[in-house]
């Protein structure tokens, strides 16, 4: 008697587990990114980067990870001769960020249970957050190199002909992030992995990304800083096991 118990006490567990698959999620997350783009600041010539992350996810839905992005990385641009800057002006900013951010994927708002085309777009994404970037100019031109176009004259420290700006510090960024996550699932029917394609813009109020913070009448400085990457990413989800209202992992 105690061993039909038994089958049928097993047989009851297969049963659960089996009815459960394709609903659970791994709660947390973690990973790494790699970008490439460039800062959009006050002066004309920027150029172009990689960065690199490493993200700590917390999955409040399959459809719903809210991150913690550490990012390093570099902005440049401006150069030494007349053709690429007039005053001759040119930064290179070597700078860390961090960021929290949610992004909500497709699947997290729509039915994609009985569409084979809806289960396919459900991991495209629309984000948003709030954090701080770091800068950190390694190399900055503070004088006009070229005030009557010719060779460069440099005006005595402390003169008001230099260009006006800080060295370094701290600025809010906002971040706005486009992007489709796949899914890779583990044989228990849950996203384990995920790989992220992905174009994130942020806004750098405050004037620090390229360190120059002149007067807009003299020099063209009318619009907020900010800098544009195309991203991938790669993350592995793990920890406790949690359940969705609908089905992760439908078609297979």
């Amino acid at each position: 008697m105690k061993i039909y118990i038994l089958f049928f006490v097993l047989g009851f567990t297969v049963a659960t587990v089996k009815a459960q698959s394709g609903f659970n999620y791994y709660e947390f997350g973690a990973g790494i990114g790699a970008s490439y783009g460039k800062a959009e600041a006050d002066l004309k010539k920027q150029d172009y980067h990689p960065a690199f992350s490493f993200n700590f996810v917390y999955n409040f839905s399959p459809y719903f990870p809210i991150t913690a992005e550490l990012q390093k990385g570099t902005f440049s641009g401006g150069g030494t001769t007349p053709a690429v800057d007039a005053s001759g002006r040119y930064f290179t900013n070597s700078y860390f960020s961090f960021n929290i951010h949610g992004d909500v994927q497709a699947g997290e708002i729509m039915d994609f249970g009985d569409s084979w085309i809806l289960d396919r777009i459900k991991g495209f994404y629309i984000g948003t957050g709030l954090g701080f970037i770091y800068n950190n100019m390694t190399s900055i031109e503070r004088y006009n190199r070229f005030p009557n176009s010719g060779s460069p004259v440099y005006p005595n420290p402390g003169s008001d002909e230099g260009f006006r700006g800080k060295n370094g510090g701290i600025n809010l960024i906002i971040p706005i992030r486009f992007g489709y996550e796949f899914k890779i699932y583990d044989d228990y029917d849950q996203p384990r992995y995920g790989i992220d394609l992905g174009i994130q813009h942020y806004f750098a109020p405050g004037e620090g990304i390229d360190g120059y913070n002149d007067d807009s009448k003299k020099y063209k400085n009318n619009a907020t800083d900010q800098y544009t990457f195309i991203t991938i990413g790669f993350k592995y989800n793990f920890g406790n096991t949690t359940s969705y209202t609908k089905l992760v992992n439908k078609f297979r």
